[in-house]
This record gives structure tokens, C-alpha cells and sequence, in this order.
């Protein structure tokens, strides 16, 4: 009986479709178990072999956890809003929607036929008008609510106003310093019109509306992401971009800061995620002193973490962007100054914190040093920016390498004092004094030091202990079309939130997608959004993806975005696989968005997350062609469309020889070319320079190495068709390089073409078989073959393909029972380990150990299908069936290891004549001394190498050897 892989395949999928084998209830005896993927956005190009590592592993560990006993949550989903179909939509005149949904389908198709075990009764779309509503009725949540910080924990914002009506804000600090108004009575917050009330309250809400720089695009009408900006110009279409200020939405969480740090401590994530996160909040302690600035009203406020080297200050720098820049500029430098601002806001962020060219300019101002009265230039430059601390910073050179080269760069005198003593005299540290050993004040530590500056500080008025964090606020609104529309309405100014009756506020049609006014968003078009004074931005990608994995729980409920009962049942999610790539992002704001829900009441956890795995990247392998350019190729290349020259491509081995001669060679080069090409006439008339491109090719129509030229003839609509081959023994060579696996270095491979050709089971092997999901891997396609002939051999256990059946129901050896119990307890390790590699490799040795002793016993095999099943289901099922089980293999329960199968009774010993090892003997593990001196003067072979001697002593290691002097 011949292994029809796809005929399997496609008959169990339906029956678990049928029979609703992977629905999963809320209700249930069973300890519940939630394993989570990052669920994906649904691009166009669909799945290649790199996207399903992680799901594959998901599956694996889910359907395992479902045999060992668990109610398992597994589900699916997709993050459907963002910024590609939009851009589809405008590029092709599709609405968002649509080519949404047609992706969704895709991806679908592709995901069941590698056979899943997802509850797609489950499924969520972020762009579904039932889950937005829910995505929505958070955001007011944070809306209404504010970070007490006395009780550290999100509260209604009522409570904040009973404390505003009862002791004004005594008690609960602006956390904007820079607000008008910073404090204020219970008299004065009842005085304050309904305007000034909104405003300051604003100033607390955890979602917040303020004013925020954007990357401006005037020739493309739009607000651009930082990765779309690249030195300056946009990505596409090499347009000017600069910084224009616009009203955003925010997230206050860095209010959260403190309990993010604490909180991974109690979550397993790898300690480089945990690092990451950690320095992506960068808490750091010290100071914020306020410097006078010589003939200005003005105060110049900067944060520092030493502020025991005041003393060392030699200049200032801060942020081209402040307002405070306009304010105190000289007359005789304002030209410099503004256009050192203009070419900062040409540069993304991005760039400015990774420029390694010192760059600057000098205000024309001084702040005073209060404790020595020195006056020091203020600087601006673009390495300070403004979200950070004050957006100011005092720069130290004999104590800090960067502000050390700062000051050399523009010939800043350096006064080579970390710090003095309060009598004037000064401490003995210079440029090449470490931070660590700069302390001043006699010696004193500098953690001391910085004490007794802070309390002089305080003393004196001009100066407080702060707490900085470098995380900053989270920008939460986009000038886009499709994601979800606020629930915000705007009267005079004011932002009033929607009541909860209204929402879903549904994301309307529109005729255009193009920008709206003065970088609004597209919602800026529609005259009757407008007019009823709605939001016009949209929320980022990453509102739907915060809180999905809650969604999921209870995916159809109407009344609630999830039942507490519920919530409270699945509890955390177990296991999350994803990607590192999302550290910083969603992998954050989730774990806020959770701690917020936790504050508030709705959930009863303020982690989302037990345990994180990160999967590796299963990186593409590229083909690349390398084509000969002659003069005017290379004009034809350039636009010279006047030229008929037919491509020309050498292989590898000859570009690699051609490499070798210099490029400035021109005739030796000519001269090899035309010796490896006689017969080509381009080749021959060649008499000019002859250099190469290098191309990526489809790896698709390469065999390994060797590149099918027919079928690259007609790649690319038949770009070269005409194209001249020059081969090394008959064959073109590509070369090879491992990358990340994209659509643009064609070096994608279709899932659906090898589950096509090797059938679910063996692709979902073969991609856990390549190393561990944690590592990245170079996909090669050679490899899957012996995975495919390893299901292979374990169908033949069962049938073969001439005889038919051959499994019985025969008593199962001692040898049988030790292979099957040292798998169990392998695959049992491995799976709980996520060392899926090894599993595989575990399966492979004991199909061939059961193989050489020709077990074909159902009371082994059965045993061996159930473990197998995480892996490789569809066969599992059909050969479970074959046994003549009535029930699914997936409701089976996980054998259970008996260490008495595979422990030693009998131990191999050599048997040494005098030293030389002359035979072997199995004998029991309890045997004497005297029995093993019996069985060696019986064995025939020692009696031969005795010749009737008697041995002097018989020598017996116990578990070693045996020697036999004589």
C-alpha cells in the first residue's frame, strides 16, 4: 500500500473540519493551557518557508500539551490595519478592505494546508467593525483615566477631580513640567472655566492629545514614518521632508515605567529581551538644575545624572528643536543658528542618534554657574533631542569622551576639573579620570558627592532629585486612513470623549485616500466628519495588536471585550512565540495596556505574558547570475534605450576567475573573456572595458546551483529572452549567499509548492529539523528529501507496498519496549524543552531501530503514532485509524514512561587474554566474582588461549572488563 501523502492530508483536514476537532471550550475539568503566536499582518505575497517556523512550533508544543492532559487555547488572527494597504489601495485603486480580505483568504488557504490546530471559530481581524468597537472602548478607558501616583496604579480621572475639588493638585503633581500652569487650590480648580479644566486634565489622562514633530512630505501631501525618510528626502520619490509640528495622541506610559521594569522579574523572556526592554526604558537617577542665563529672564533647566560635576561644566548644549533656542539666540548668530535648525529638521531621529559627525552651533548665549559664577556658551546640536530628560544637557569634557571631542572639535576651552570643594579649591581629576573615581569634595565617593550637590541644590531652590527615564510617551496616532477612528469628538478646541452607546465609531468610505489639509489625516476629506468636529488621525498598527490575545478568549462576545469569568479562567497567556524585532513595540505597549486593564478592574493579571520564545529567522538562500557589461550595455542600463546589445551572462566560476584580474587590466580581461567564449560573437567584438552585475535570480528556477536557463529566459516577462549564456562544463553555475528571505532578493519558497510535492508532515519536520526555533537557518530545499524518506520508512512498519499490511498484534520483545521508552522519554524532554530538532532527529533512530529488529507490532507502533503526532498529525491519524481505533489519535492520552524498559540487566564485557582482548561476554549485572570465574574456565575460547594452563588470577572490573593473566 503506497504512502499517498496529499490524499491523507486532505481527507483528515476535512474530518477534523467535520468533526470541529479543534474547538476549544471556555468550560472544562482539564487545567487550561493558552499558547499564542504573534499573530501576522496579511501581505500580499502571502506565506514563505520562513513565516510558519514559529507556527509550526506553536502547533507542536500545542497538540502535545492536548495529549499530557491540557484544555488548550490556539489561536489565530490577523492584524489587519496598516500602512501597505493603504498604500495598495492608493497605487491600485483597491479599497483597504478589499485587498485585506483577499490576503486574509490567502493566508487561510496556506495555513490550513500545512494543517494547524487553530479554533478558527476564534478568529479576530483588528479591521472588523466587532473588534475595533473593543479597540475603542479601551482607549477611553485610558481616556478616562489617569496614573495616581500615590497609589501607583491607573484610577478614573473623577478621582482625580474629587482630589482637584477637595486639596486642588497639592497632591498629584503635573507630570507635564512644562504645563502653563503648575499649581493650584480647590478655589482656583473651581474658578477655572470648563476650558482651563479640560486642559490641565489632559495633562494626566493616559491617553492624551498634545503636539508632536512629524516628518512633513510637501511634494507627497502626507506625514511619513522615520523609516521612510532617508538623509533628509522621502524613501519614495527622493522628495525634501522636514519637522512639522501636529496634534498627536499619546500613551502615557512611561507613567508605567517602574512597574515594567519590575515586571520582568516575574515573566520567563530571554535576558537579551529583558536587556532591551530594560534599555529601552533607560531609568537613570540624579538631578534637574535650572541655570540663569545671562541677560535673559529665562531659565536653562537640564537633567543629569552627575551632579557632582557641576564644576566641570565647560558649556551646554541642547536641543535645536526647543523653543528656547528662538528665545536667547544673539543677533550675531541668528543666521547660524536657524540654518543649523533648518538642516536638523531635515534628519529623522534615527539618524541623528546614530551620526557619528560632530555637528553644532553656538547660540550666542551663557548660561551662569550658580556655585562659581562662570559663564558658559550654550550649543545646540542634533545629538540632544528633545523627548529626552529636559532636551538639554551640561556638558562635562574632562569627564565624558563625547563631550570631550565636542568641545575639541569647536576649540571650547576645557578647565580639566571634574569638580571643587564649596571653599573654591579644586578636586585632582582631569580628562583621563574615570567617572567612576571623580568624586570631589576631599576624596568623598561620588555617589556622596552627588548628595551633597543635590542638598545644595535644594537649598538653594535651583535644583530637585529627579528620576529620568529615556522611554518616552508612545505616539498613538497616524495621519492614515485605515486603522481605527478615534472615538473623540473636538467642541472649541476641546477633545470630549464619544459615550461608550456610539462606538463602534464606524471607519467611513471614502472617495480619496490623499491627505487631508496641512498633513491631517485622509478623515479631513469627508465633509461630514468634519463637520461633526470628529477625530481625524487614526490609531498605529499597534492599538489592535496590544490586547488581542484577550480578544481571543472570548471572541464573539458583544457586551464586553472580554467576560471576566472568562478572562479569569485562561488567565495568562502560557507561551508567546514571536519575533525579537517586536521588543520595543508591541511586546511594551502590550504589557502596559495590560497593567492599565489590570488597574482599572477589568482583568485579574498585570502581565499578559508567562512565557516568551523568541523563533529565529529561517534566512533565504540566494542565486544570483552575473551579466557582462560592455560600453554600451552599460549605457542601455543608464537609460540609453538606443541600444540592441543582448545580454551576456558568465557563471560563477568564470566570474570568480574574471575577478581576480584587475579591473584596470582592460585587455587581460578582454583576453580571458574571449578564451573561455570563443565561439560568442558579442564576446569576440568586445574591445572595450569589460566590468559585471552582479543579479539576484529566482531561486525557484535554480537546482541547487545550476540554473535552468530556459526557464530564466522566460522570467520576468521575458526580459532575457535573448540572452547569451557562457557556461563552465555545459552548465550555468549561480553563485550563493545566505540573507534574509524576502520577495525582493527572489529567494522566497513557496510552503504550497513543497507541501505540493512532499506532502504537511514532512514540511512541518523538515522546517523543525533545520536547528533550533530559537536560531537562525539557511533554508535549503535539498534537505526536505530525508525527512520525507524517513516518513516513508516509518508507513513501511505498517504496509508494504507489495504485501500490504504487515503490522500484527504480537507481544512486544524486551529490545521493542527499551526503543519505544527511551523515545517516550526523549520526545517528552525535547517537546517540553522546544528542542524540536533533536525530537525529530529522535524519531529518525528509533524508526531505524525498529526497523532492524522488524517490529511491526501494533502494542509498539500505536505508542509510537501518539508521540508522533505533534509533529507530523495527518499520518499519525491515518495510520491510528489503520490500527483499528475507533476515536481520533488527537484525543489520545501521552504514553507514559516506565524506566524499567530501558534499564540495564545485562552489561558487555571484554574478555582480555593477558591484556589482548580475545572475545566478549554478556553476563548479568548481579554476577560474582566466583560465577564469572566459572563462566570464563568454560568458555571455549579462553580454554583455547589457556592450552591447558590454569590462570594465575582471573582480574573481573565490575561494568568494565574481564582479564585473564597467565
Amino acid at each position: 500500500m503506497e504512502y499517498k501523502f496529499r490524499e491523507i492530508e486532505k481527507k483528515w483536514q476535512q474530518q477534523w473540519i467535520n468533526t470541529s476537532a479543534y474547538k476549544v471550550s471556555n468550560v472544562s475539568e482539564k487545567p487550561k493551557f493558552y499558547v499564542l503566536d504573534m499573530f501576522p499582518y496579511p501581505s500580499g505575497a502571502g506565506l514563505h518557508v520562513g513565516h510558519p517556523l514559529g507556527y509550526i512550533a506553536s502547533d507542536i508544543y500545542s497538540r502535545f500539551k492536548r495529549l499530557k492532559g491540557f484544555n488548550v487555547l490556539h489561536p489565530m488572527g490577523y492584524d489587519a490595519f496598516g500602512l501597505p494597504a493603504e498604500q495598495y489601495a492608493i497605487e491600485h485603486g483597491v479599497h483597504p478592505a478589499v485587498s485585506t480580505d483577499q490576503n486574509i483568504n490567502n493566508f487561510r488557504r496556506q495555513l490550513d494546508n500545512i494543517g494547524f490546530c487553530y479554533d478558527w471559530d476564534r478568529e479576530v481581524r483588528t479591521c472588523d467593525a466587532g473588534y475595533y468597537k473593543w479597540t475603542q472602548w479601551i482607549f477611553l478607558q485610558l481616556f478616562n483615566s489617569f496614573y495616581n501616583r500615590k497609589t501607583n496604579k491607573a484610577e478614573k480621572i473623577e478621582v482625580l477631580i474629587a482630589a482637584f475639588e477637595k486639596e486642588g493638585n497639592a497632591t498629584h503633581q503635573i507630570p507635564h513640567s512644562q504645563f502653563p500652569i503648575t499649581s493650584f487650590t480647590a478655589e482656583q480648580w473651581k474658578a477655572f472655566d470648563e476650558k482651563t479644566k479640560q486642559d490641565i486634565l489632559m495633562q494626566y489622562r493616559l491617553a492624551y492629545c498634545g503636539y508632536g514633530e512629524v516628518n512633513w512630505c510637501e511634494a507627497l501631501g502626507t506625514v511619513l514614518a522615520n523609516d521612510e525618510v532617508v538623509n533628509g528626502v522621502s524613501e519614495r520619490g527622493g522628495h525634501p521632508v522636514v519637522k512639522k509640528k501636529l496634534r498627536q495622541w499619546y500613551l502615557r506610559i512611561t507613567e508605567y515605567a517602574d512597574r515594567l521594569l519590575e515586571g520582568l522579574e516575574r515573566i520567563e523572556f530571554s535576558e537579551s529581551m529583558k536587556e532591551m526592554q530594560t534599555n529601552w526604558i533607560g531609568k537613570s537617577s540624579g538631578a534637574e538644575i535650572d541655570f540663569a542665563i545671562k541677560n535673559h529672564d529665562q531659565k536653562l533647566r537640564v537633567y543629569t545624572t552627575r551632579p557632582d560635576t557641576i564644576f566641570g561644566v565647560d558649556f551646554m548644549v541642547i536641543a535645536p528643536e526647543l523653543d528656547l533656542v528662538d528665545q536667547i539666540k544673539s543677533v550675531e548668530q541668528t543666521t547660524a543658528v536657524d540654518e543649523y535648525i533648518a538642516y536638523v529638521k531635515s534628519r529623522s531621529e534615527r539618524e541623528r542618534q546614530a551620526e557619528k559627525k560632530i555637528s553644532g552651533v553656538f547660540t550666542g548665549a551663557y548660561a551662569v554657574n550658580p556655585f562659581d559664577g562662570r559663564e558658559i556658551p550654550i550649543w545646540i546640536s542634533e545629538y540632544v533631542l528633545a523627548g529626552y530628560g529636559t532636551g538639554a544637557i551640561m556638558a562635562v569634557p574632562c569627564g565624558d569622551d563625547r563631550d570631550f571631542k565636542f568641545a575639541q572639535h569647536f576649540n571650547i576651552p576645557i578647565t580639566n576639573i571634574i569638580g571643587k570643594h564649596f571653599n573654591g579649591e579644586d578636586a585632582n581629576a582631569t580628562k583621563d579620570a574615570t567617572l567612576e573615581n571623580s568624586g570631589f569634595l576631599n576624596g568623598t565617593p561620588m555617589r556622596e558627592a552627588a548628595e551633597i550637590v543635590i542638598g545644595k541644590l535644594e537649598e538653594l531652590g535651583i535644583g530637585t532629585r529627579k528620576v529620568n527615564y529615556r522611554m518616552r510617551d508612545a505616539a498613538f496616532s497616524r495621519q492614515r486612513y485605515w486603522g481605527e477612528p478615534f472615538p473623540i469628538q473636538w467642541k472649541n478646541g476641546t477633545a470630549y470623549p464619544l459615550n461608550e452607546t456610539e462606538l463602534p465609531l464606524l471607519l467611513p468610505e471614502v472617495d480619496s485616500y490623499s491627505p487631508g489639509p496641512e498633513g491631517e489625516g485622509p478623515l479631513a476629506n469627508i465633509p461630514e466628519w468634519v463637520a461633526k468636529e470628529l477625530e481625524t488621525n487614526t490609531m498605529p498598527g499597534y492599538a489592535g495588536s496590544s490586547w488581542y490575545f484577550l480578544r481571543y478568549m472570548d471572541p464573539h462576545n458583544d457586551q464586553a471585550f472580554c467576560d471576566r469569568a472568562v478572562s479569569d479562567y485562561w488567565n495568562q497567556v502560557d507561551i508567546y512565540i514571536g519575533g525579537t524585532e517586536h521588543a520595543v513595540g508591541h511586546l511594551l505597549y502590550s504589557r502596559m495596556w495590560t497593567k492599565a486593564l489590570y488597574d482599572l478592574g477589568h482583568i485579574g493579571y498585570d502581565e499578559p505574558f508567562k512565557k516568551l520564545v523568541n523563533q529565529g529567522m529561517i534566512q533565504g538562500s540566494s542565486r544570483f547570475v552575473y551579466r557582462l557589461l560592455f560600453p554600451d550595455s552599460v549605457s542601455m542600463l543608464r537609460g540609453d534605450l538606443s541600444s540592441n546589445h543582448a545580454p551576456v551572462f558568465i557563471s560563477e566560476g568564470i566570474y570568480k576567475k574574471l575577478m581576480e584580474i584587475d579591473v584596470d587590466n582592460v585587455i587581460e580581461r578582454i583576453r580571458y573573456i574571449k578564451s573561455v567564449a570563443p565561439s560568442s560573437e558579442s564576446i569576440q567584438n568586445a574591445s572595450n572595458s569589460i566590468v559585471t552585475s552582479k543579479l539576484h535570480v529566482d531561486v525557484n528556477i535554480v537546482d541547487g546551483f545550476e540554473l535552468d536557463i530556459e526557464a530564466f529566459k522566460k522570467w520576468r516577462n521575458g526580459e532575457y529572452a535573448n540572452a547569451e549564456f557562457i557556461l563552465e562544463d555545459g552548465k550555468y553555475i549561480c553563485g550563493s549567499e545566505v540573507e534574509k528571505m524576502s520577495k525582493s532578493k527572489f529567494n522566497t519558497v513557496n510552503p504550497d509548492d513543497l507541501v505540493t510535492k512532499y506532502g504537511a508532515d514532512t514540511f512541518r519536520m523538515y522546517e523543525m529539523f533545520l536547528g533550533p526555533v530559537e536560531i537562525s537557518k539557511p533554508w535549503d530545499t535539498k534537505g526536505i528529501e530525508g525527512v520525507h524518506r524517513f516518513i516513508k520508512k516509518l508507513w513501511r512498519l505498517f504496509y508494504d507496498e507489495v504485501k500490504g499490511q504487515v503490522w500484527n498484534h504480537d507481544k512486544a520483545t524486551d529490545a521493542e519496549l527499551k526503543v519505544l521508552h527511551k523515545t517516550i522519554k526523549k520526545i517528552e524532554d525535547d517537546t517540553e524543552r522546544f528542542s524540536f530538532n533533536t525530537g525529530v532527529s529522535t524519531f529518525m533512530i528509533a524508526v531505524n531501530e525498529l526497523s532492524d529488529l522488524k517490529c511491526y507490532k501494533k502494542e509498539i507502533l500505536e505508542q509510537l503514532l501518539i508521540l508522533l503526532t505533534p509533529y507530523a498529525p495527518h499520518v499519525s491519524e491515518e495510520l491510528w485509524s489503520a490500527l483499528g481505533n475507533s476515536g481520533s489519535i488527537l484525543d489520545a492520552s501521552f504514553p507514559k514512561f516506565e524506566a524499567k524498559y530501558v534499564t540495564e540487566s545485562t552489561k558487555d564485557y571484554p574478555v582480555a587474554i593477558n591484556g589482548k582482548t580475545r572475545t566478549e561476554l554478556t553476563l548479568d549485572l548481579s554476577i560474582t566474582q566466583a560465577e564469572v570465574e566459572q563462566i570464563i574456565l568454560n568458555n571455549e575460547v579462553v580454554l583455547k588461549w589457556l592450552d591447558g594452563k590454569q590462570p594465575k588470577k582471573i582480574i573481573y572490573v565490575k561494568n568494565k572488563m574481564i582479564n585473564v593473566v597467565i
